[in-house]
């Protein structure tokens, strides 16, 4: 593994959002022979949050011990609350003072309270598990996911940065030892890659007092790091390549941002959100113009129920 694929510190997307590589392996098999997970995700990337808990719920009924099925839940709220307030959108990422920014946004109270419900339910049955086997690839794998999303809250939704630091260190930890004990995890480079982007783009002031914490960042480790997730995870593969699109438009990259794009296109139609996205994308390229603001996250929520 090269340096910029090690684990890094700093702030993670989601929702720090992690998840296992879809390579073969006993670990990844134990995760991904789940089909009613995978029929959640993807009614959650079609934007029918509600579907999309109705299937994790019915996992959650069958397998009441299995703290994936709670963290995909709580993922659900997460996921909501993002495409209501358009943080997966280029309008958000493109700004820095929303992308950056302290300006804490106005969340669903409702969904607020079902999200952290559901993730620190996720934590207390991973949490035993891994007391009684340290090395328990579900277990790590919900705790970097359920921290991650935390902190993903946090600097999101909040925009408590400094306050999300402890979580993602926590989240980093678990990351790491993911890895150990399943190298081919490749989704856990979403959080160190989304991570490093994120901290490695902060002004030199803020990266100057993060590295007294412990904190430090590579934009372009990070980017490549988030190809790998893109690439070659399974439950939140899409969600690396939105935000892997968003990065790379922040880059200038657009031939990158418009292969993820279009491939999000091609396999979620229904989700307005990608097609608004890939069509901005193609209309200023055509131009010349810059990115100009997408349809609210809400309105194309709305549009879909």
């Amino acid at each position: 593994m090269s340096p910029r694929q090690q684990t890094s510190r700093g702030w993670c997307f989601h929702l720090a959002v992690v998840t296992l590589g879809a390579s073969v392996g006993w670990g990844q098999a134990q995760i991904f022979e789940t089909p009613e997970l995978d029929a959640g995700f993807r009614l959650l990337y079609e934007l029918k949050p509600e579907e999309a808990r109705a299937k994790f719920a019915a996992w959650q009924a069958s397998h009441p011990q299995d703290a994936l099925g709670v963290a995909a839940e709580a993922a659900s709220y997460l996921f909501e609350e993002c495409y209501r307030q358009g943080v997966l959108t280029s309008a958000y990422f493109l700004d820095d003072k929303l992308f950056l920014g302290k300006i804490a946004l106005k969340p669903d109270p409702d969904l607020r309270a079902a999200f952290f419900a559901a993730d620190r339910r996720a934590q207390d049955l991973a949490r035993p598990q891994l007391e009684h086997d340290p090395d328990d690839v579900k277990a790590l794998f919900v705790m970097t996911l359920s921290l991650g999303m935390e902190a993903d809250y946090a600097s999101l939704i909040d925009k408590r940065q400094i306050e999300s630091l402890a979580m993602i260190r926590e989240a980093d930890d678990f990351a790491k030892r993911l890895l150990v004990v399943n190298p081919d995890a490749s989704d856990a480079y979403l959080t160190l890659g989304a991570a490093n982007y994120i901290i490695g783009s902060l002004p030199a002031f803020k990266r100057f007092f993060l590295k007294f914490k412990g904190v430090s960042g590579d934009k372009q480790g990070g980017i490549e790091q988030l190809e790998i997730a893109a690439a070659r995870g399974h439950y939140l593969r899409p969600f690396a390549k939105v935000i892997l699109a968003m990065v790379s438009l922040r880059e200038k990259n657009l031939a990158l941002a418009r292969i993820q794009l279009q491939e999000l296109v091609a396999e979620f139609p229904q989700n307005p959100l990608f097609a608004a996205e890939l069509a901005k994308l193609n209309t200023s390229s055509d131009t010349g113009a810059s990115a100009t603001s997408p349809p609210s996250g809400l309105a194309l929520l709305v549009h879909t129920r």
